[in-house]
């Protein structure tokens, strides 16, 4: 497996655990970055997910990952930043992590791979892509359910 077969294979990764996600929440692109012989794939939720609603976010994700036969690495359950580590049957790393306002952060971190160029992924992101600016902005996408008790 070559990086550019590594990432397609985050994407899909990254895919399928959207899929499990409902009702779906919105997301854009993170940055793509590649090491020596690795590649990191990253996408941020732009729906706005309540503090009252993060642990059932959570919940979700969580069963996803194993139900699909991830090895759970570590749990941080600290109720402001919480974040799930767990790992593919084939080496890929899988993270979820709450920063700052309650906004989730999905990242996917292949194995060691062999070097090769890595184009961006073809994954149609469900939100605004904020091309040219620096940072992804707090998310701003309400749900009626997700939102839930958000101001």
């Amino acid at each position: 497996m070559d990086m550019q077969e590594a990432a397609t294979r985050a994407d899909g990764i990254l895919d399928d655990m959207f899929a499990h996600i409902d009702p779906e929440v919105r997301w854009t692109h993170g940055p793509t970055t590649t090491g020596s012989c690795d590649v990191t794939r990253r996408r941020a939720v732009m729906t706005i997910i309540s503090a009252e609603r993060r642990g059932s976010f959570l919940g979700v994700v969580d069963r996803a990952w194993r139900a699909s036969g991830y090895r759970m690495k570590s749990i941080n359950n600290d109720p402001e930043v919480p974040a799930i580590f767990a790992q593919t049957k084939d080496g890929f790393g899988v993270s979820l992590i709450v920063g700052g306002e309650g906004q989730v952060f999905f990242e996917v971190d292949t194995p060691c791979v062999e070097e090769s160029e890595v184009a961006e992924s073809t994954t149609e992101a469900t939100a605004p892509t904020y091309e040219g600016q620096e940072h992804i902005p707090r998310p701003d996408i309400r749900s009626a359910f997700w939102s839930a008790g958000a101001p």
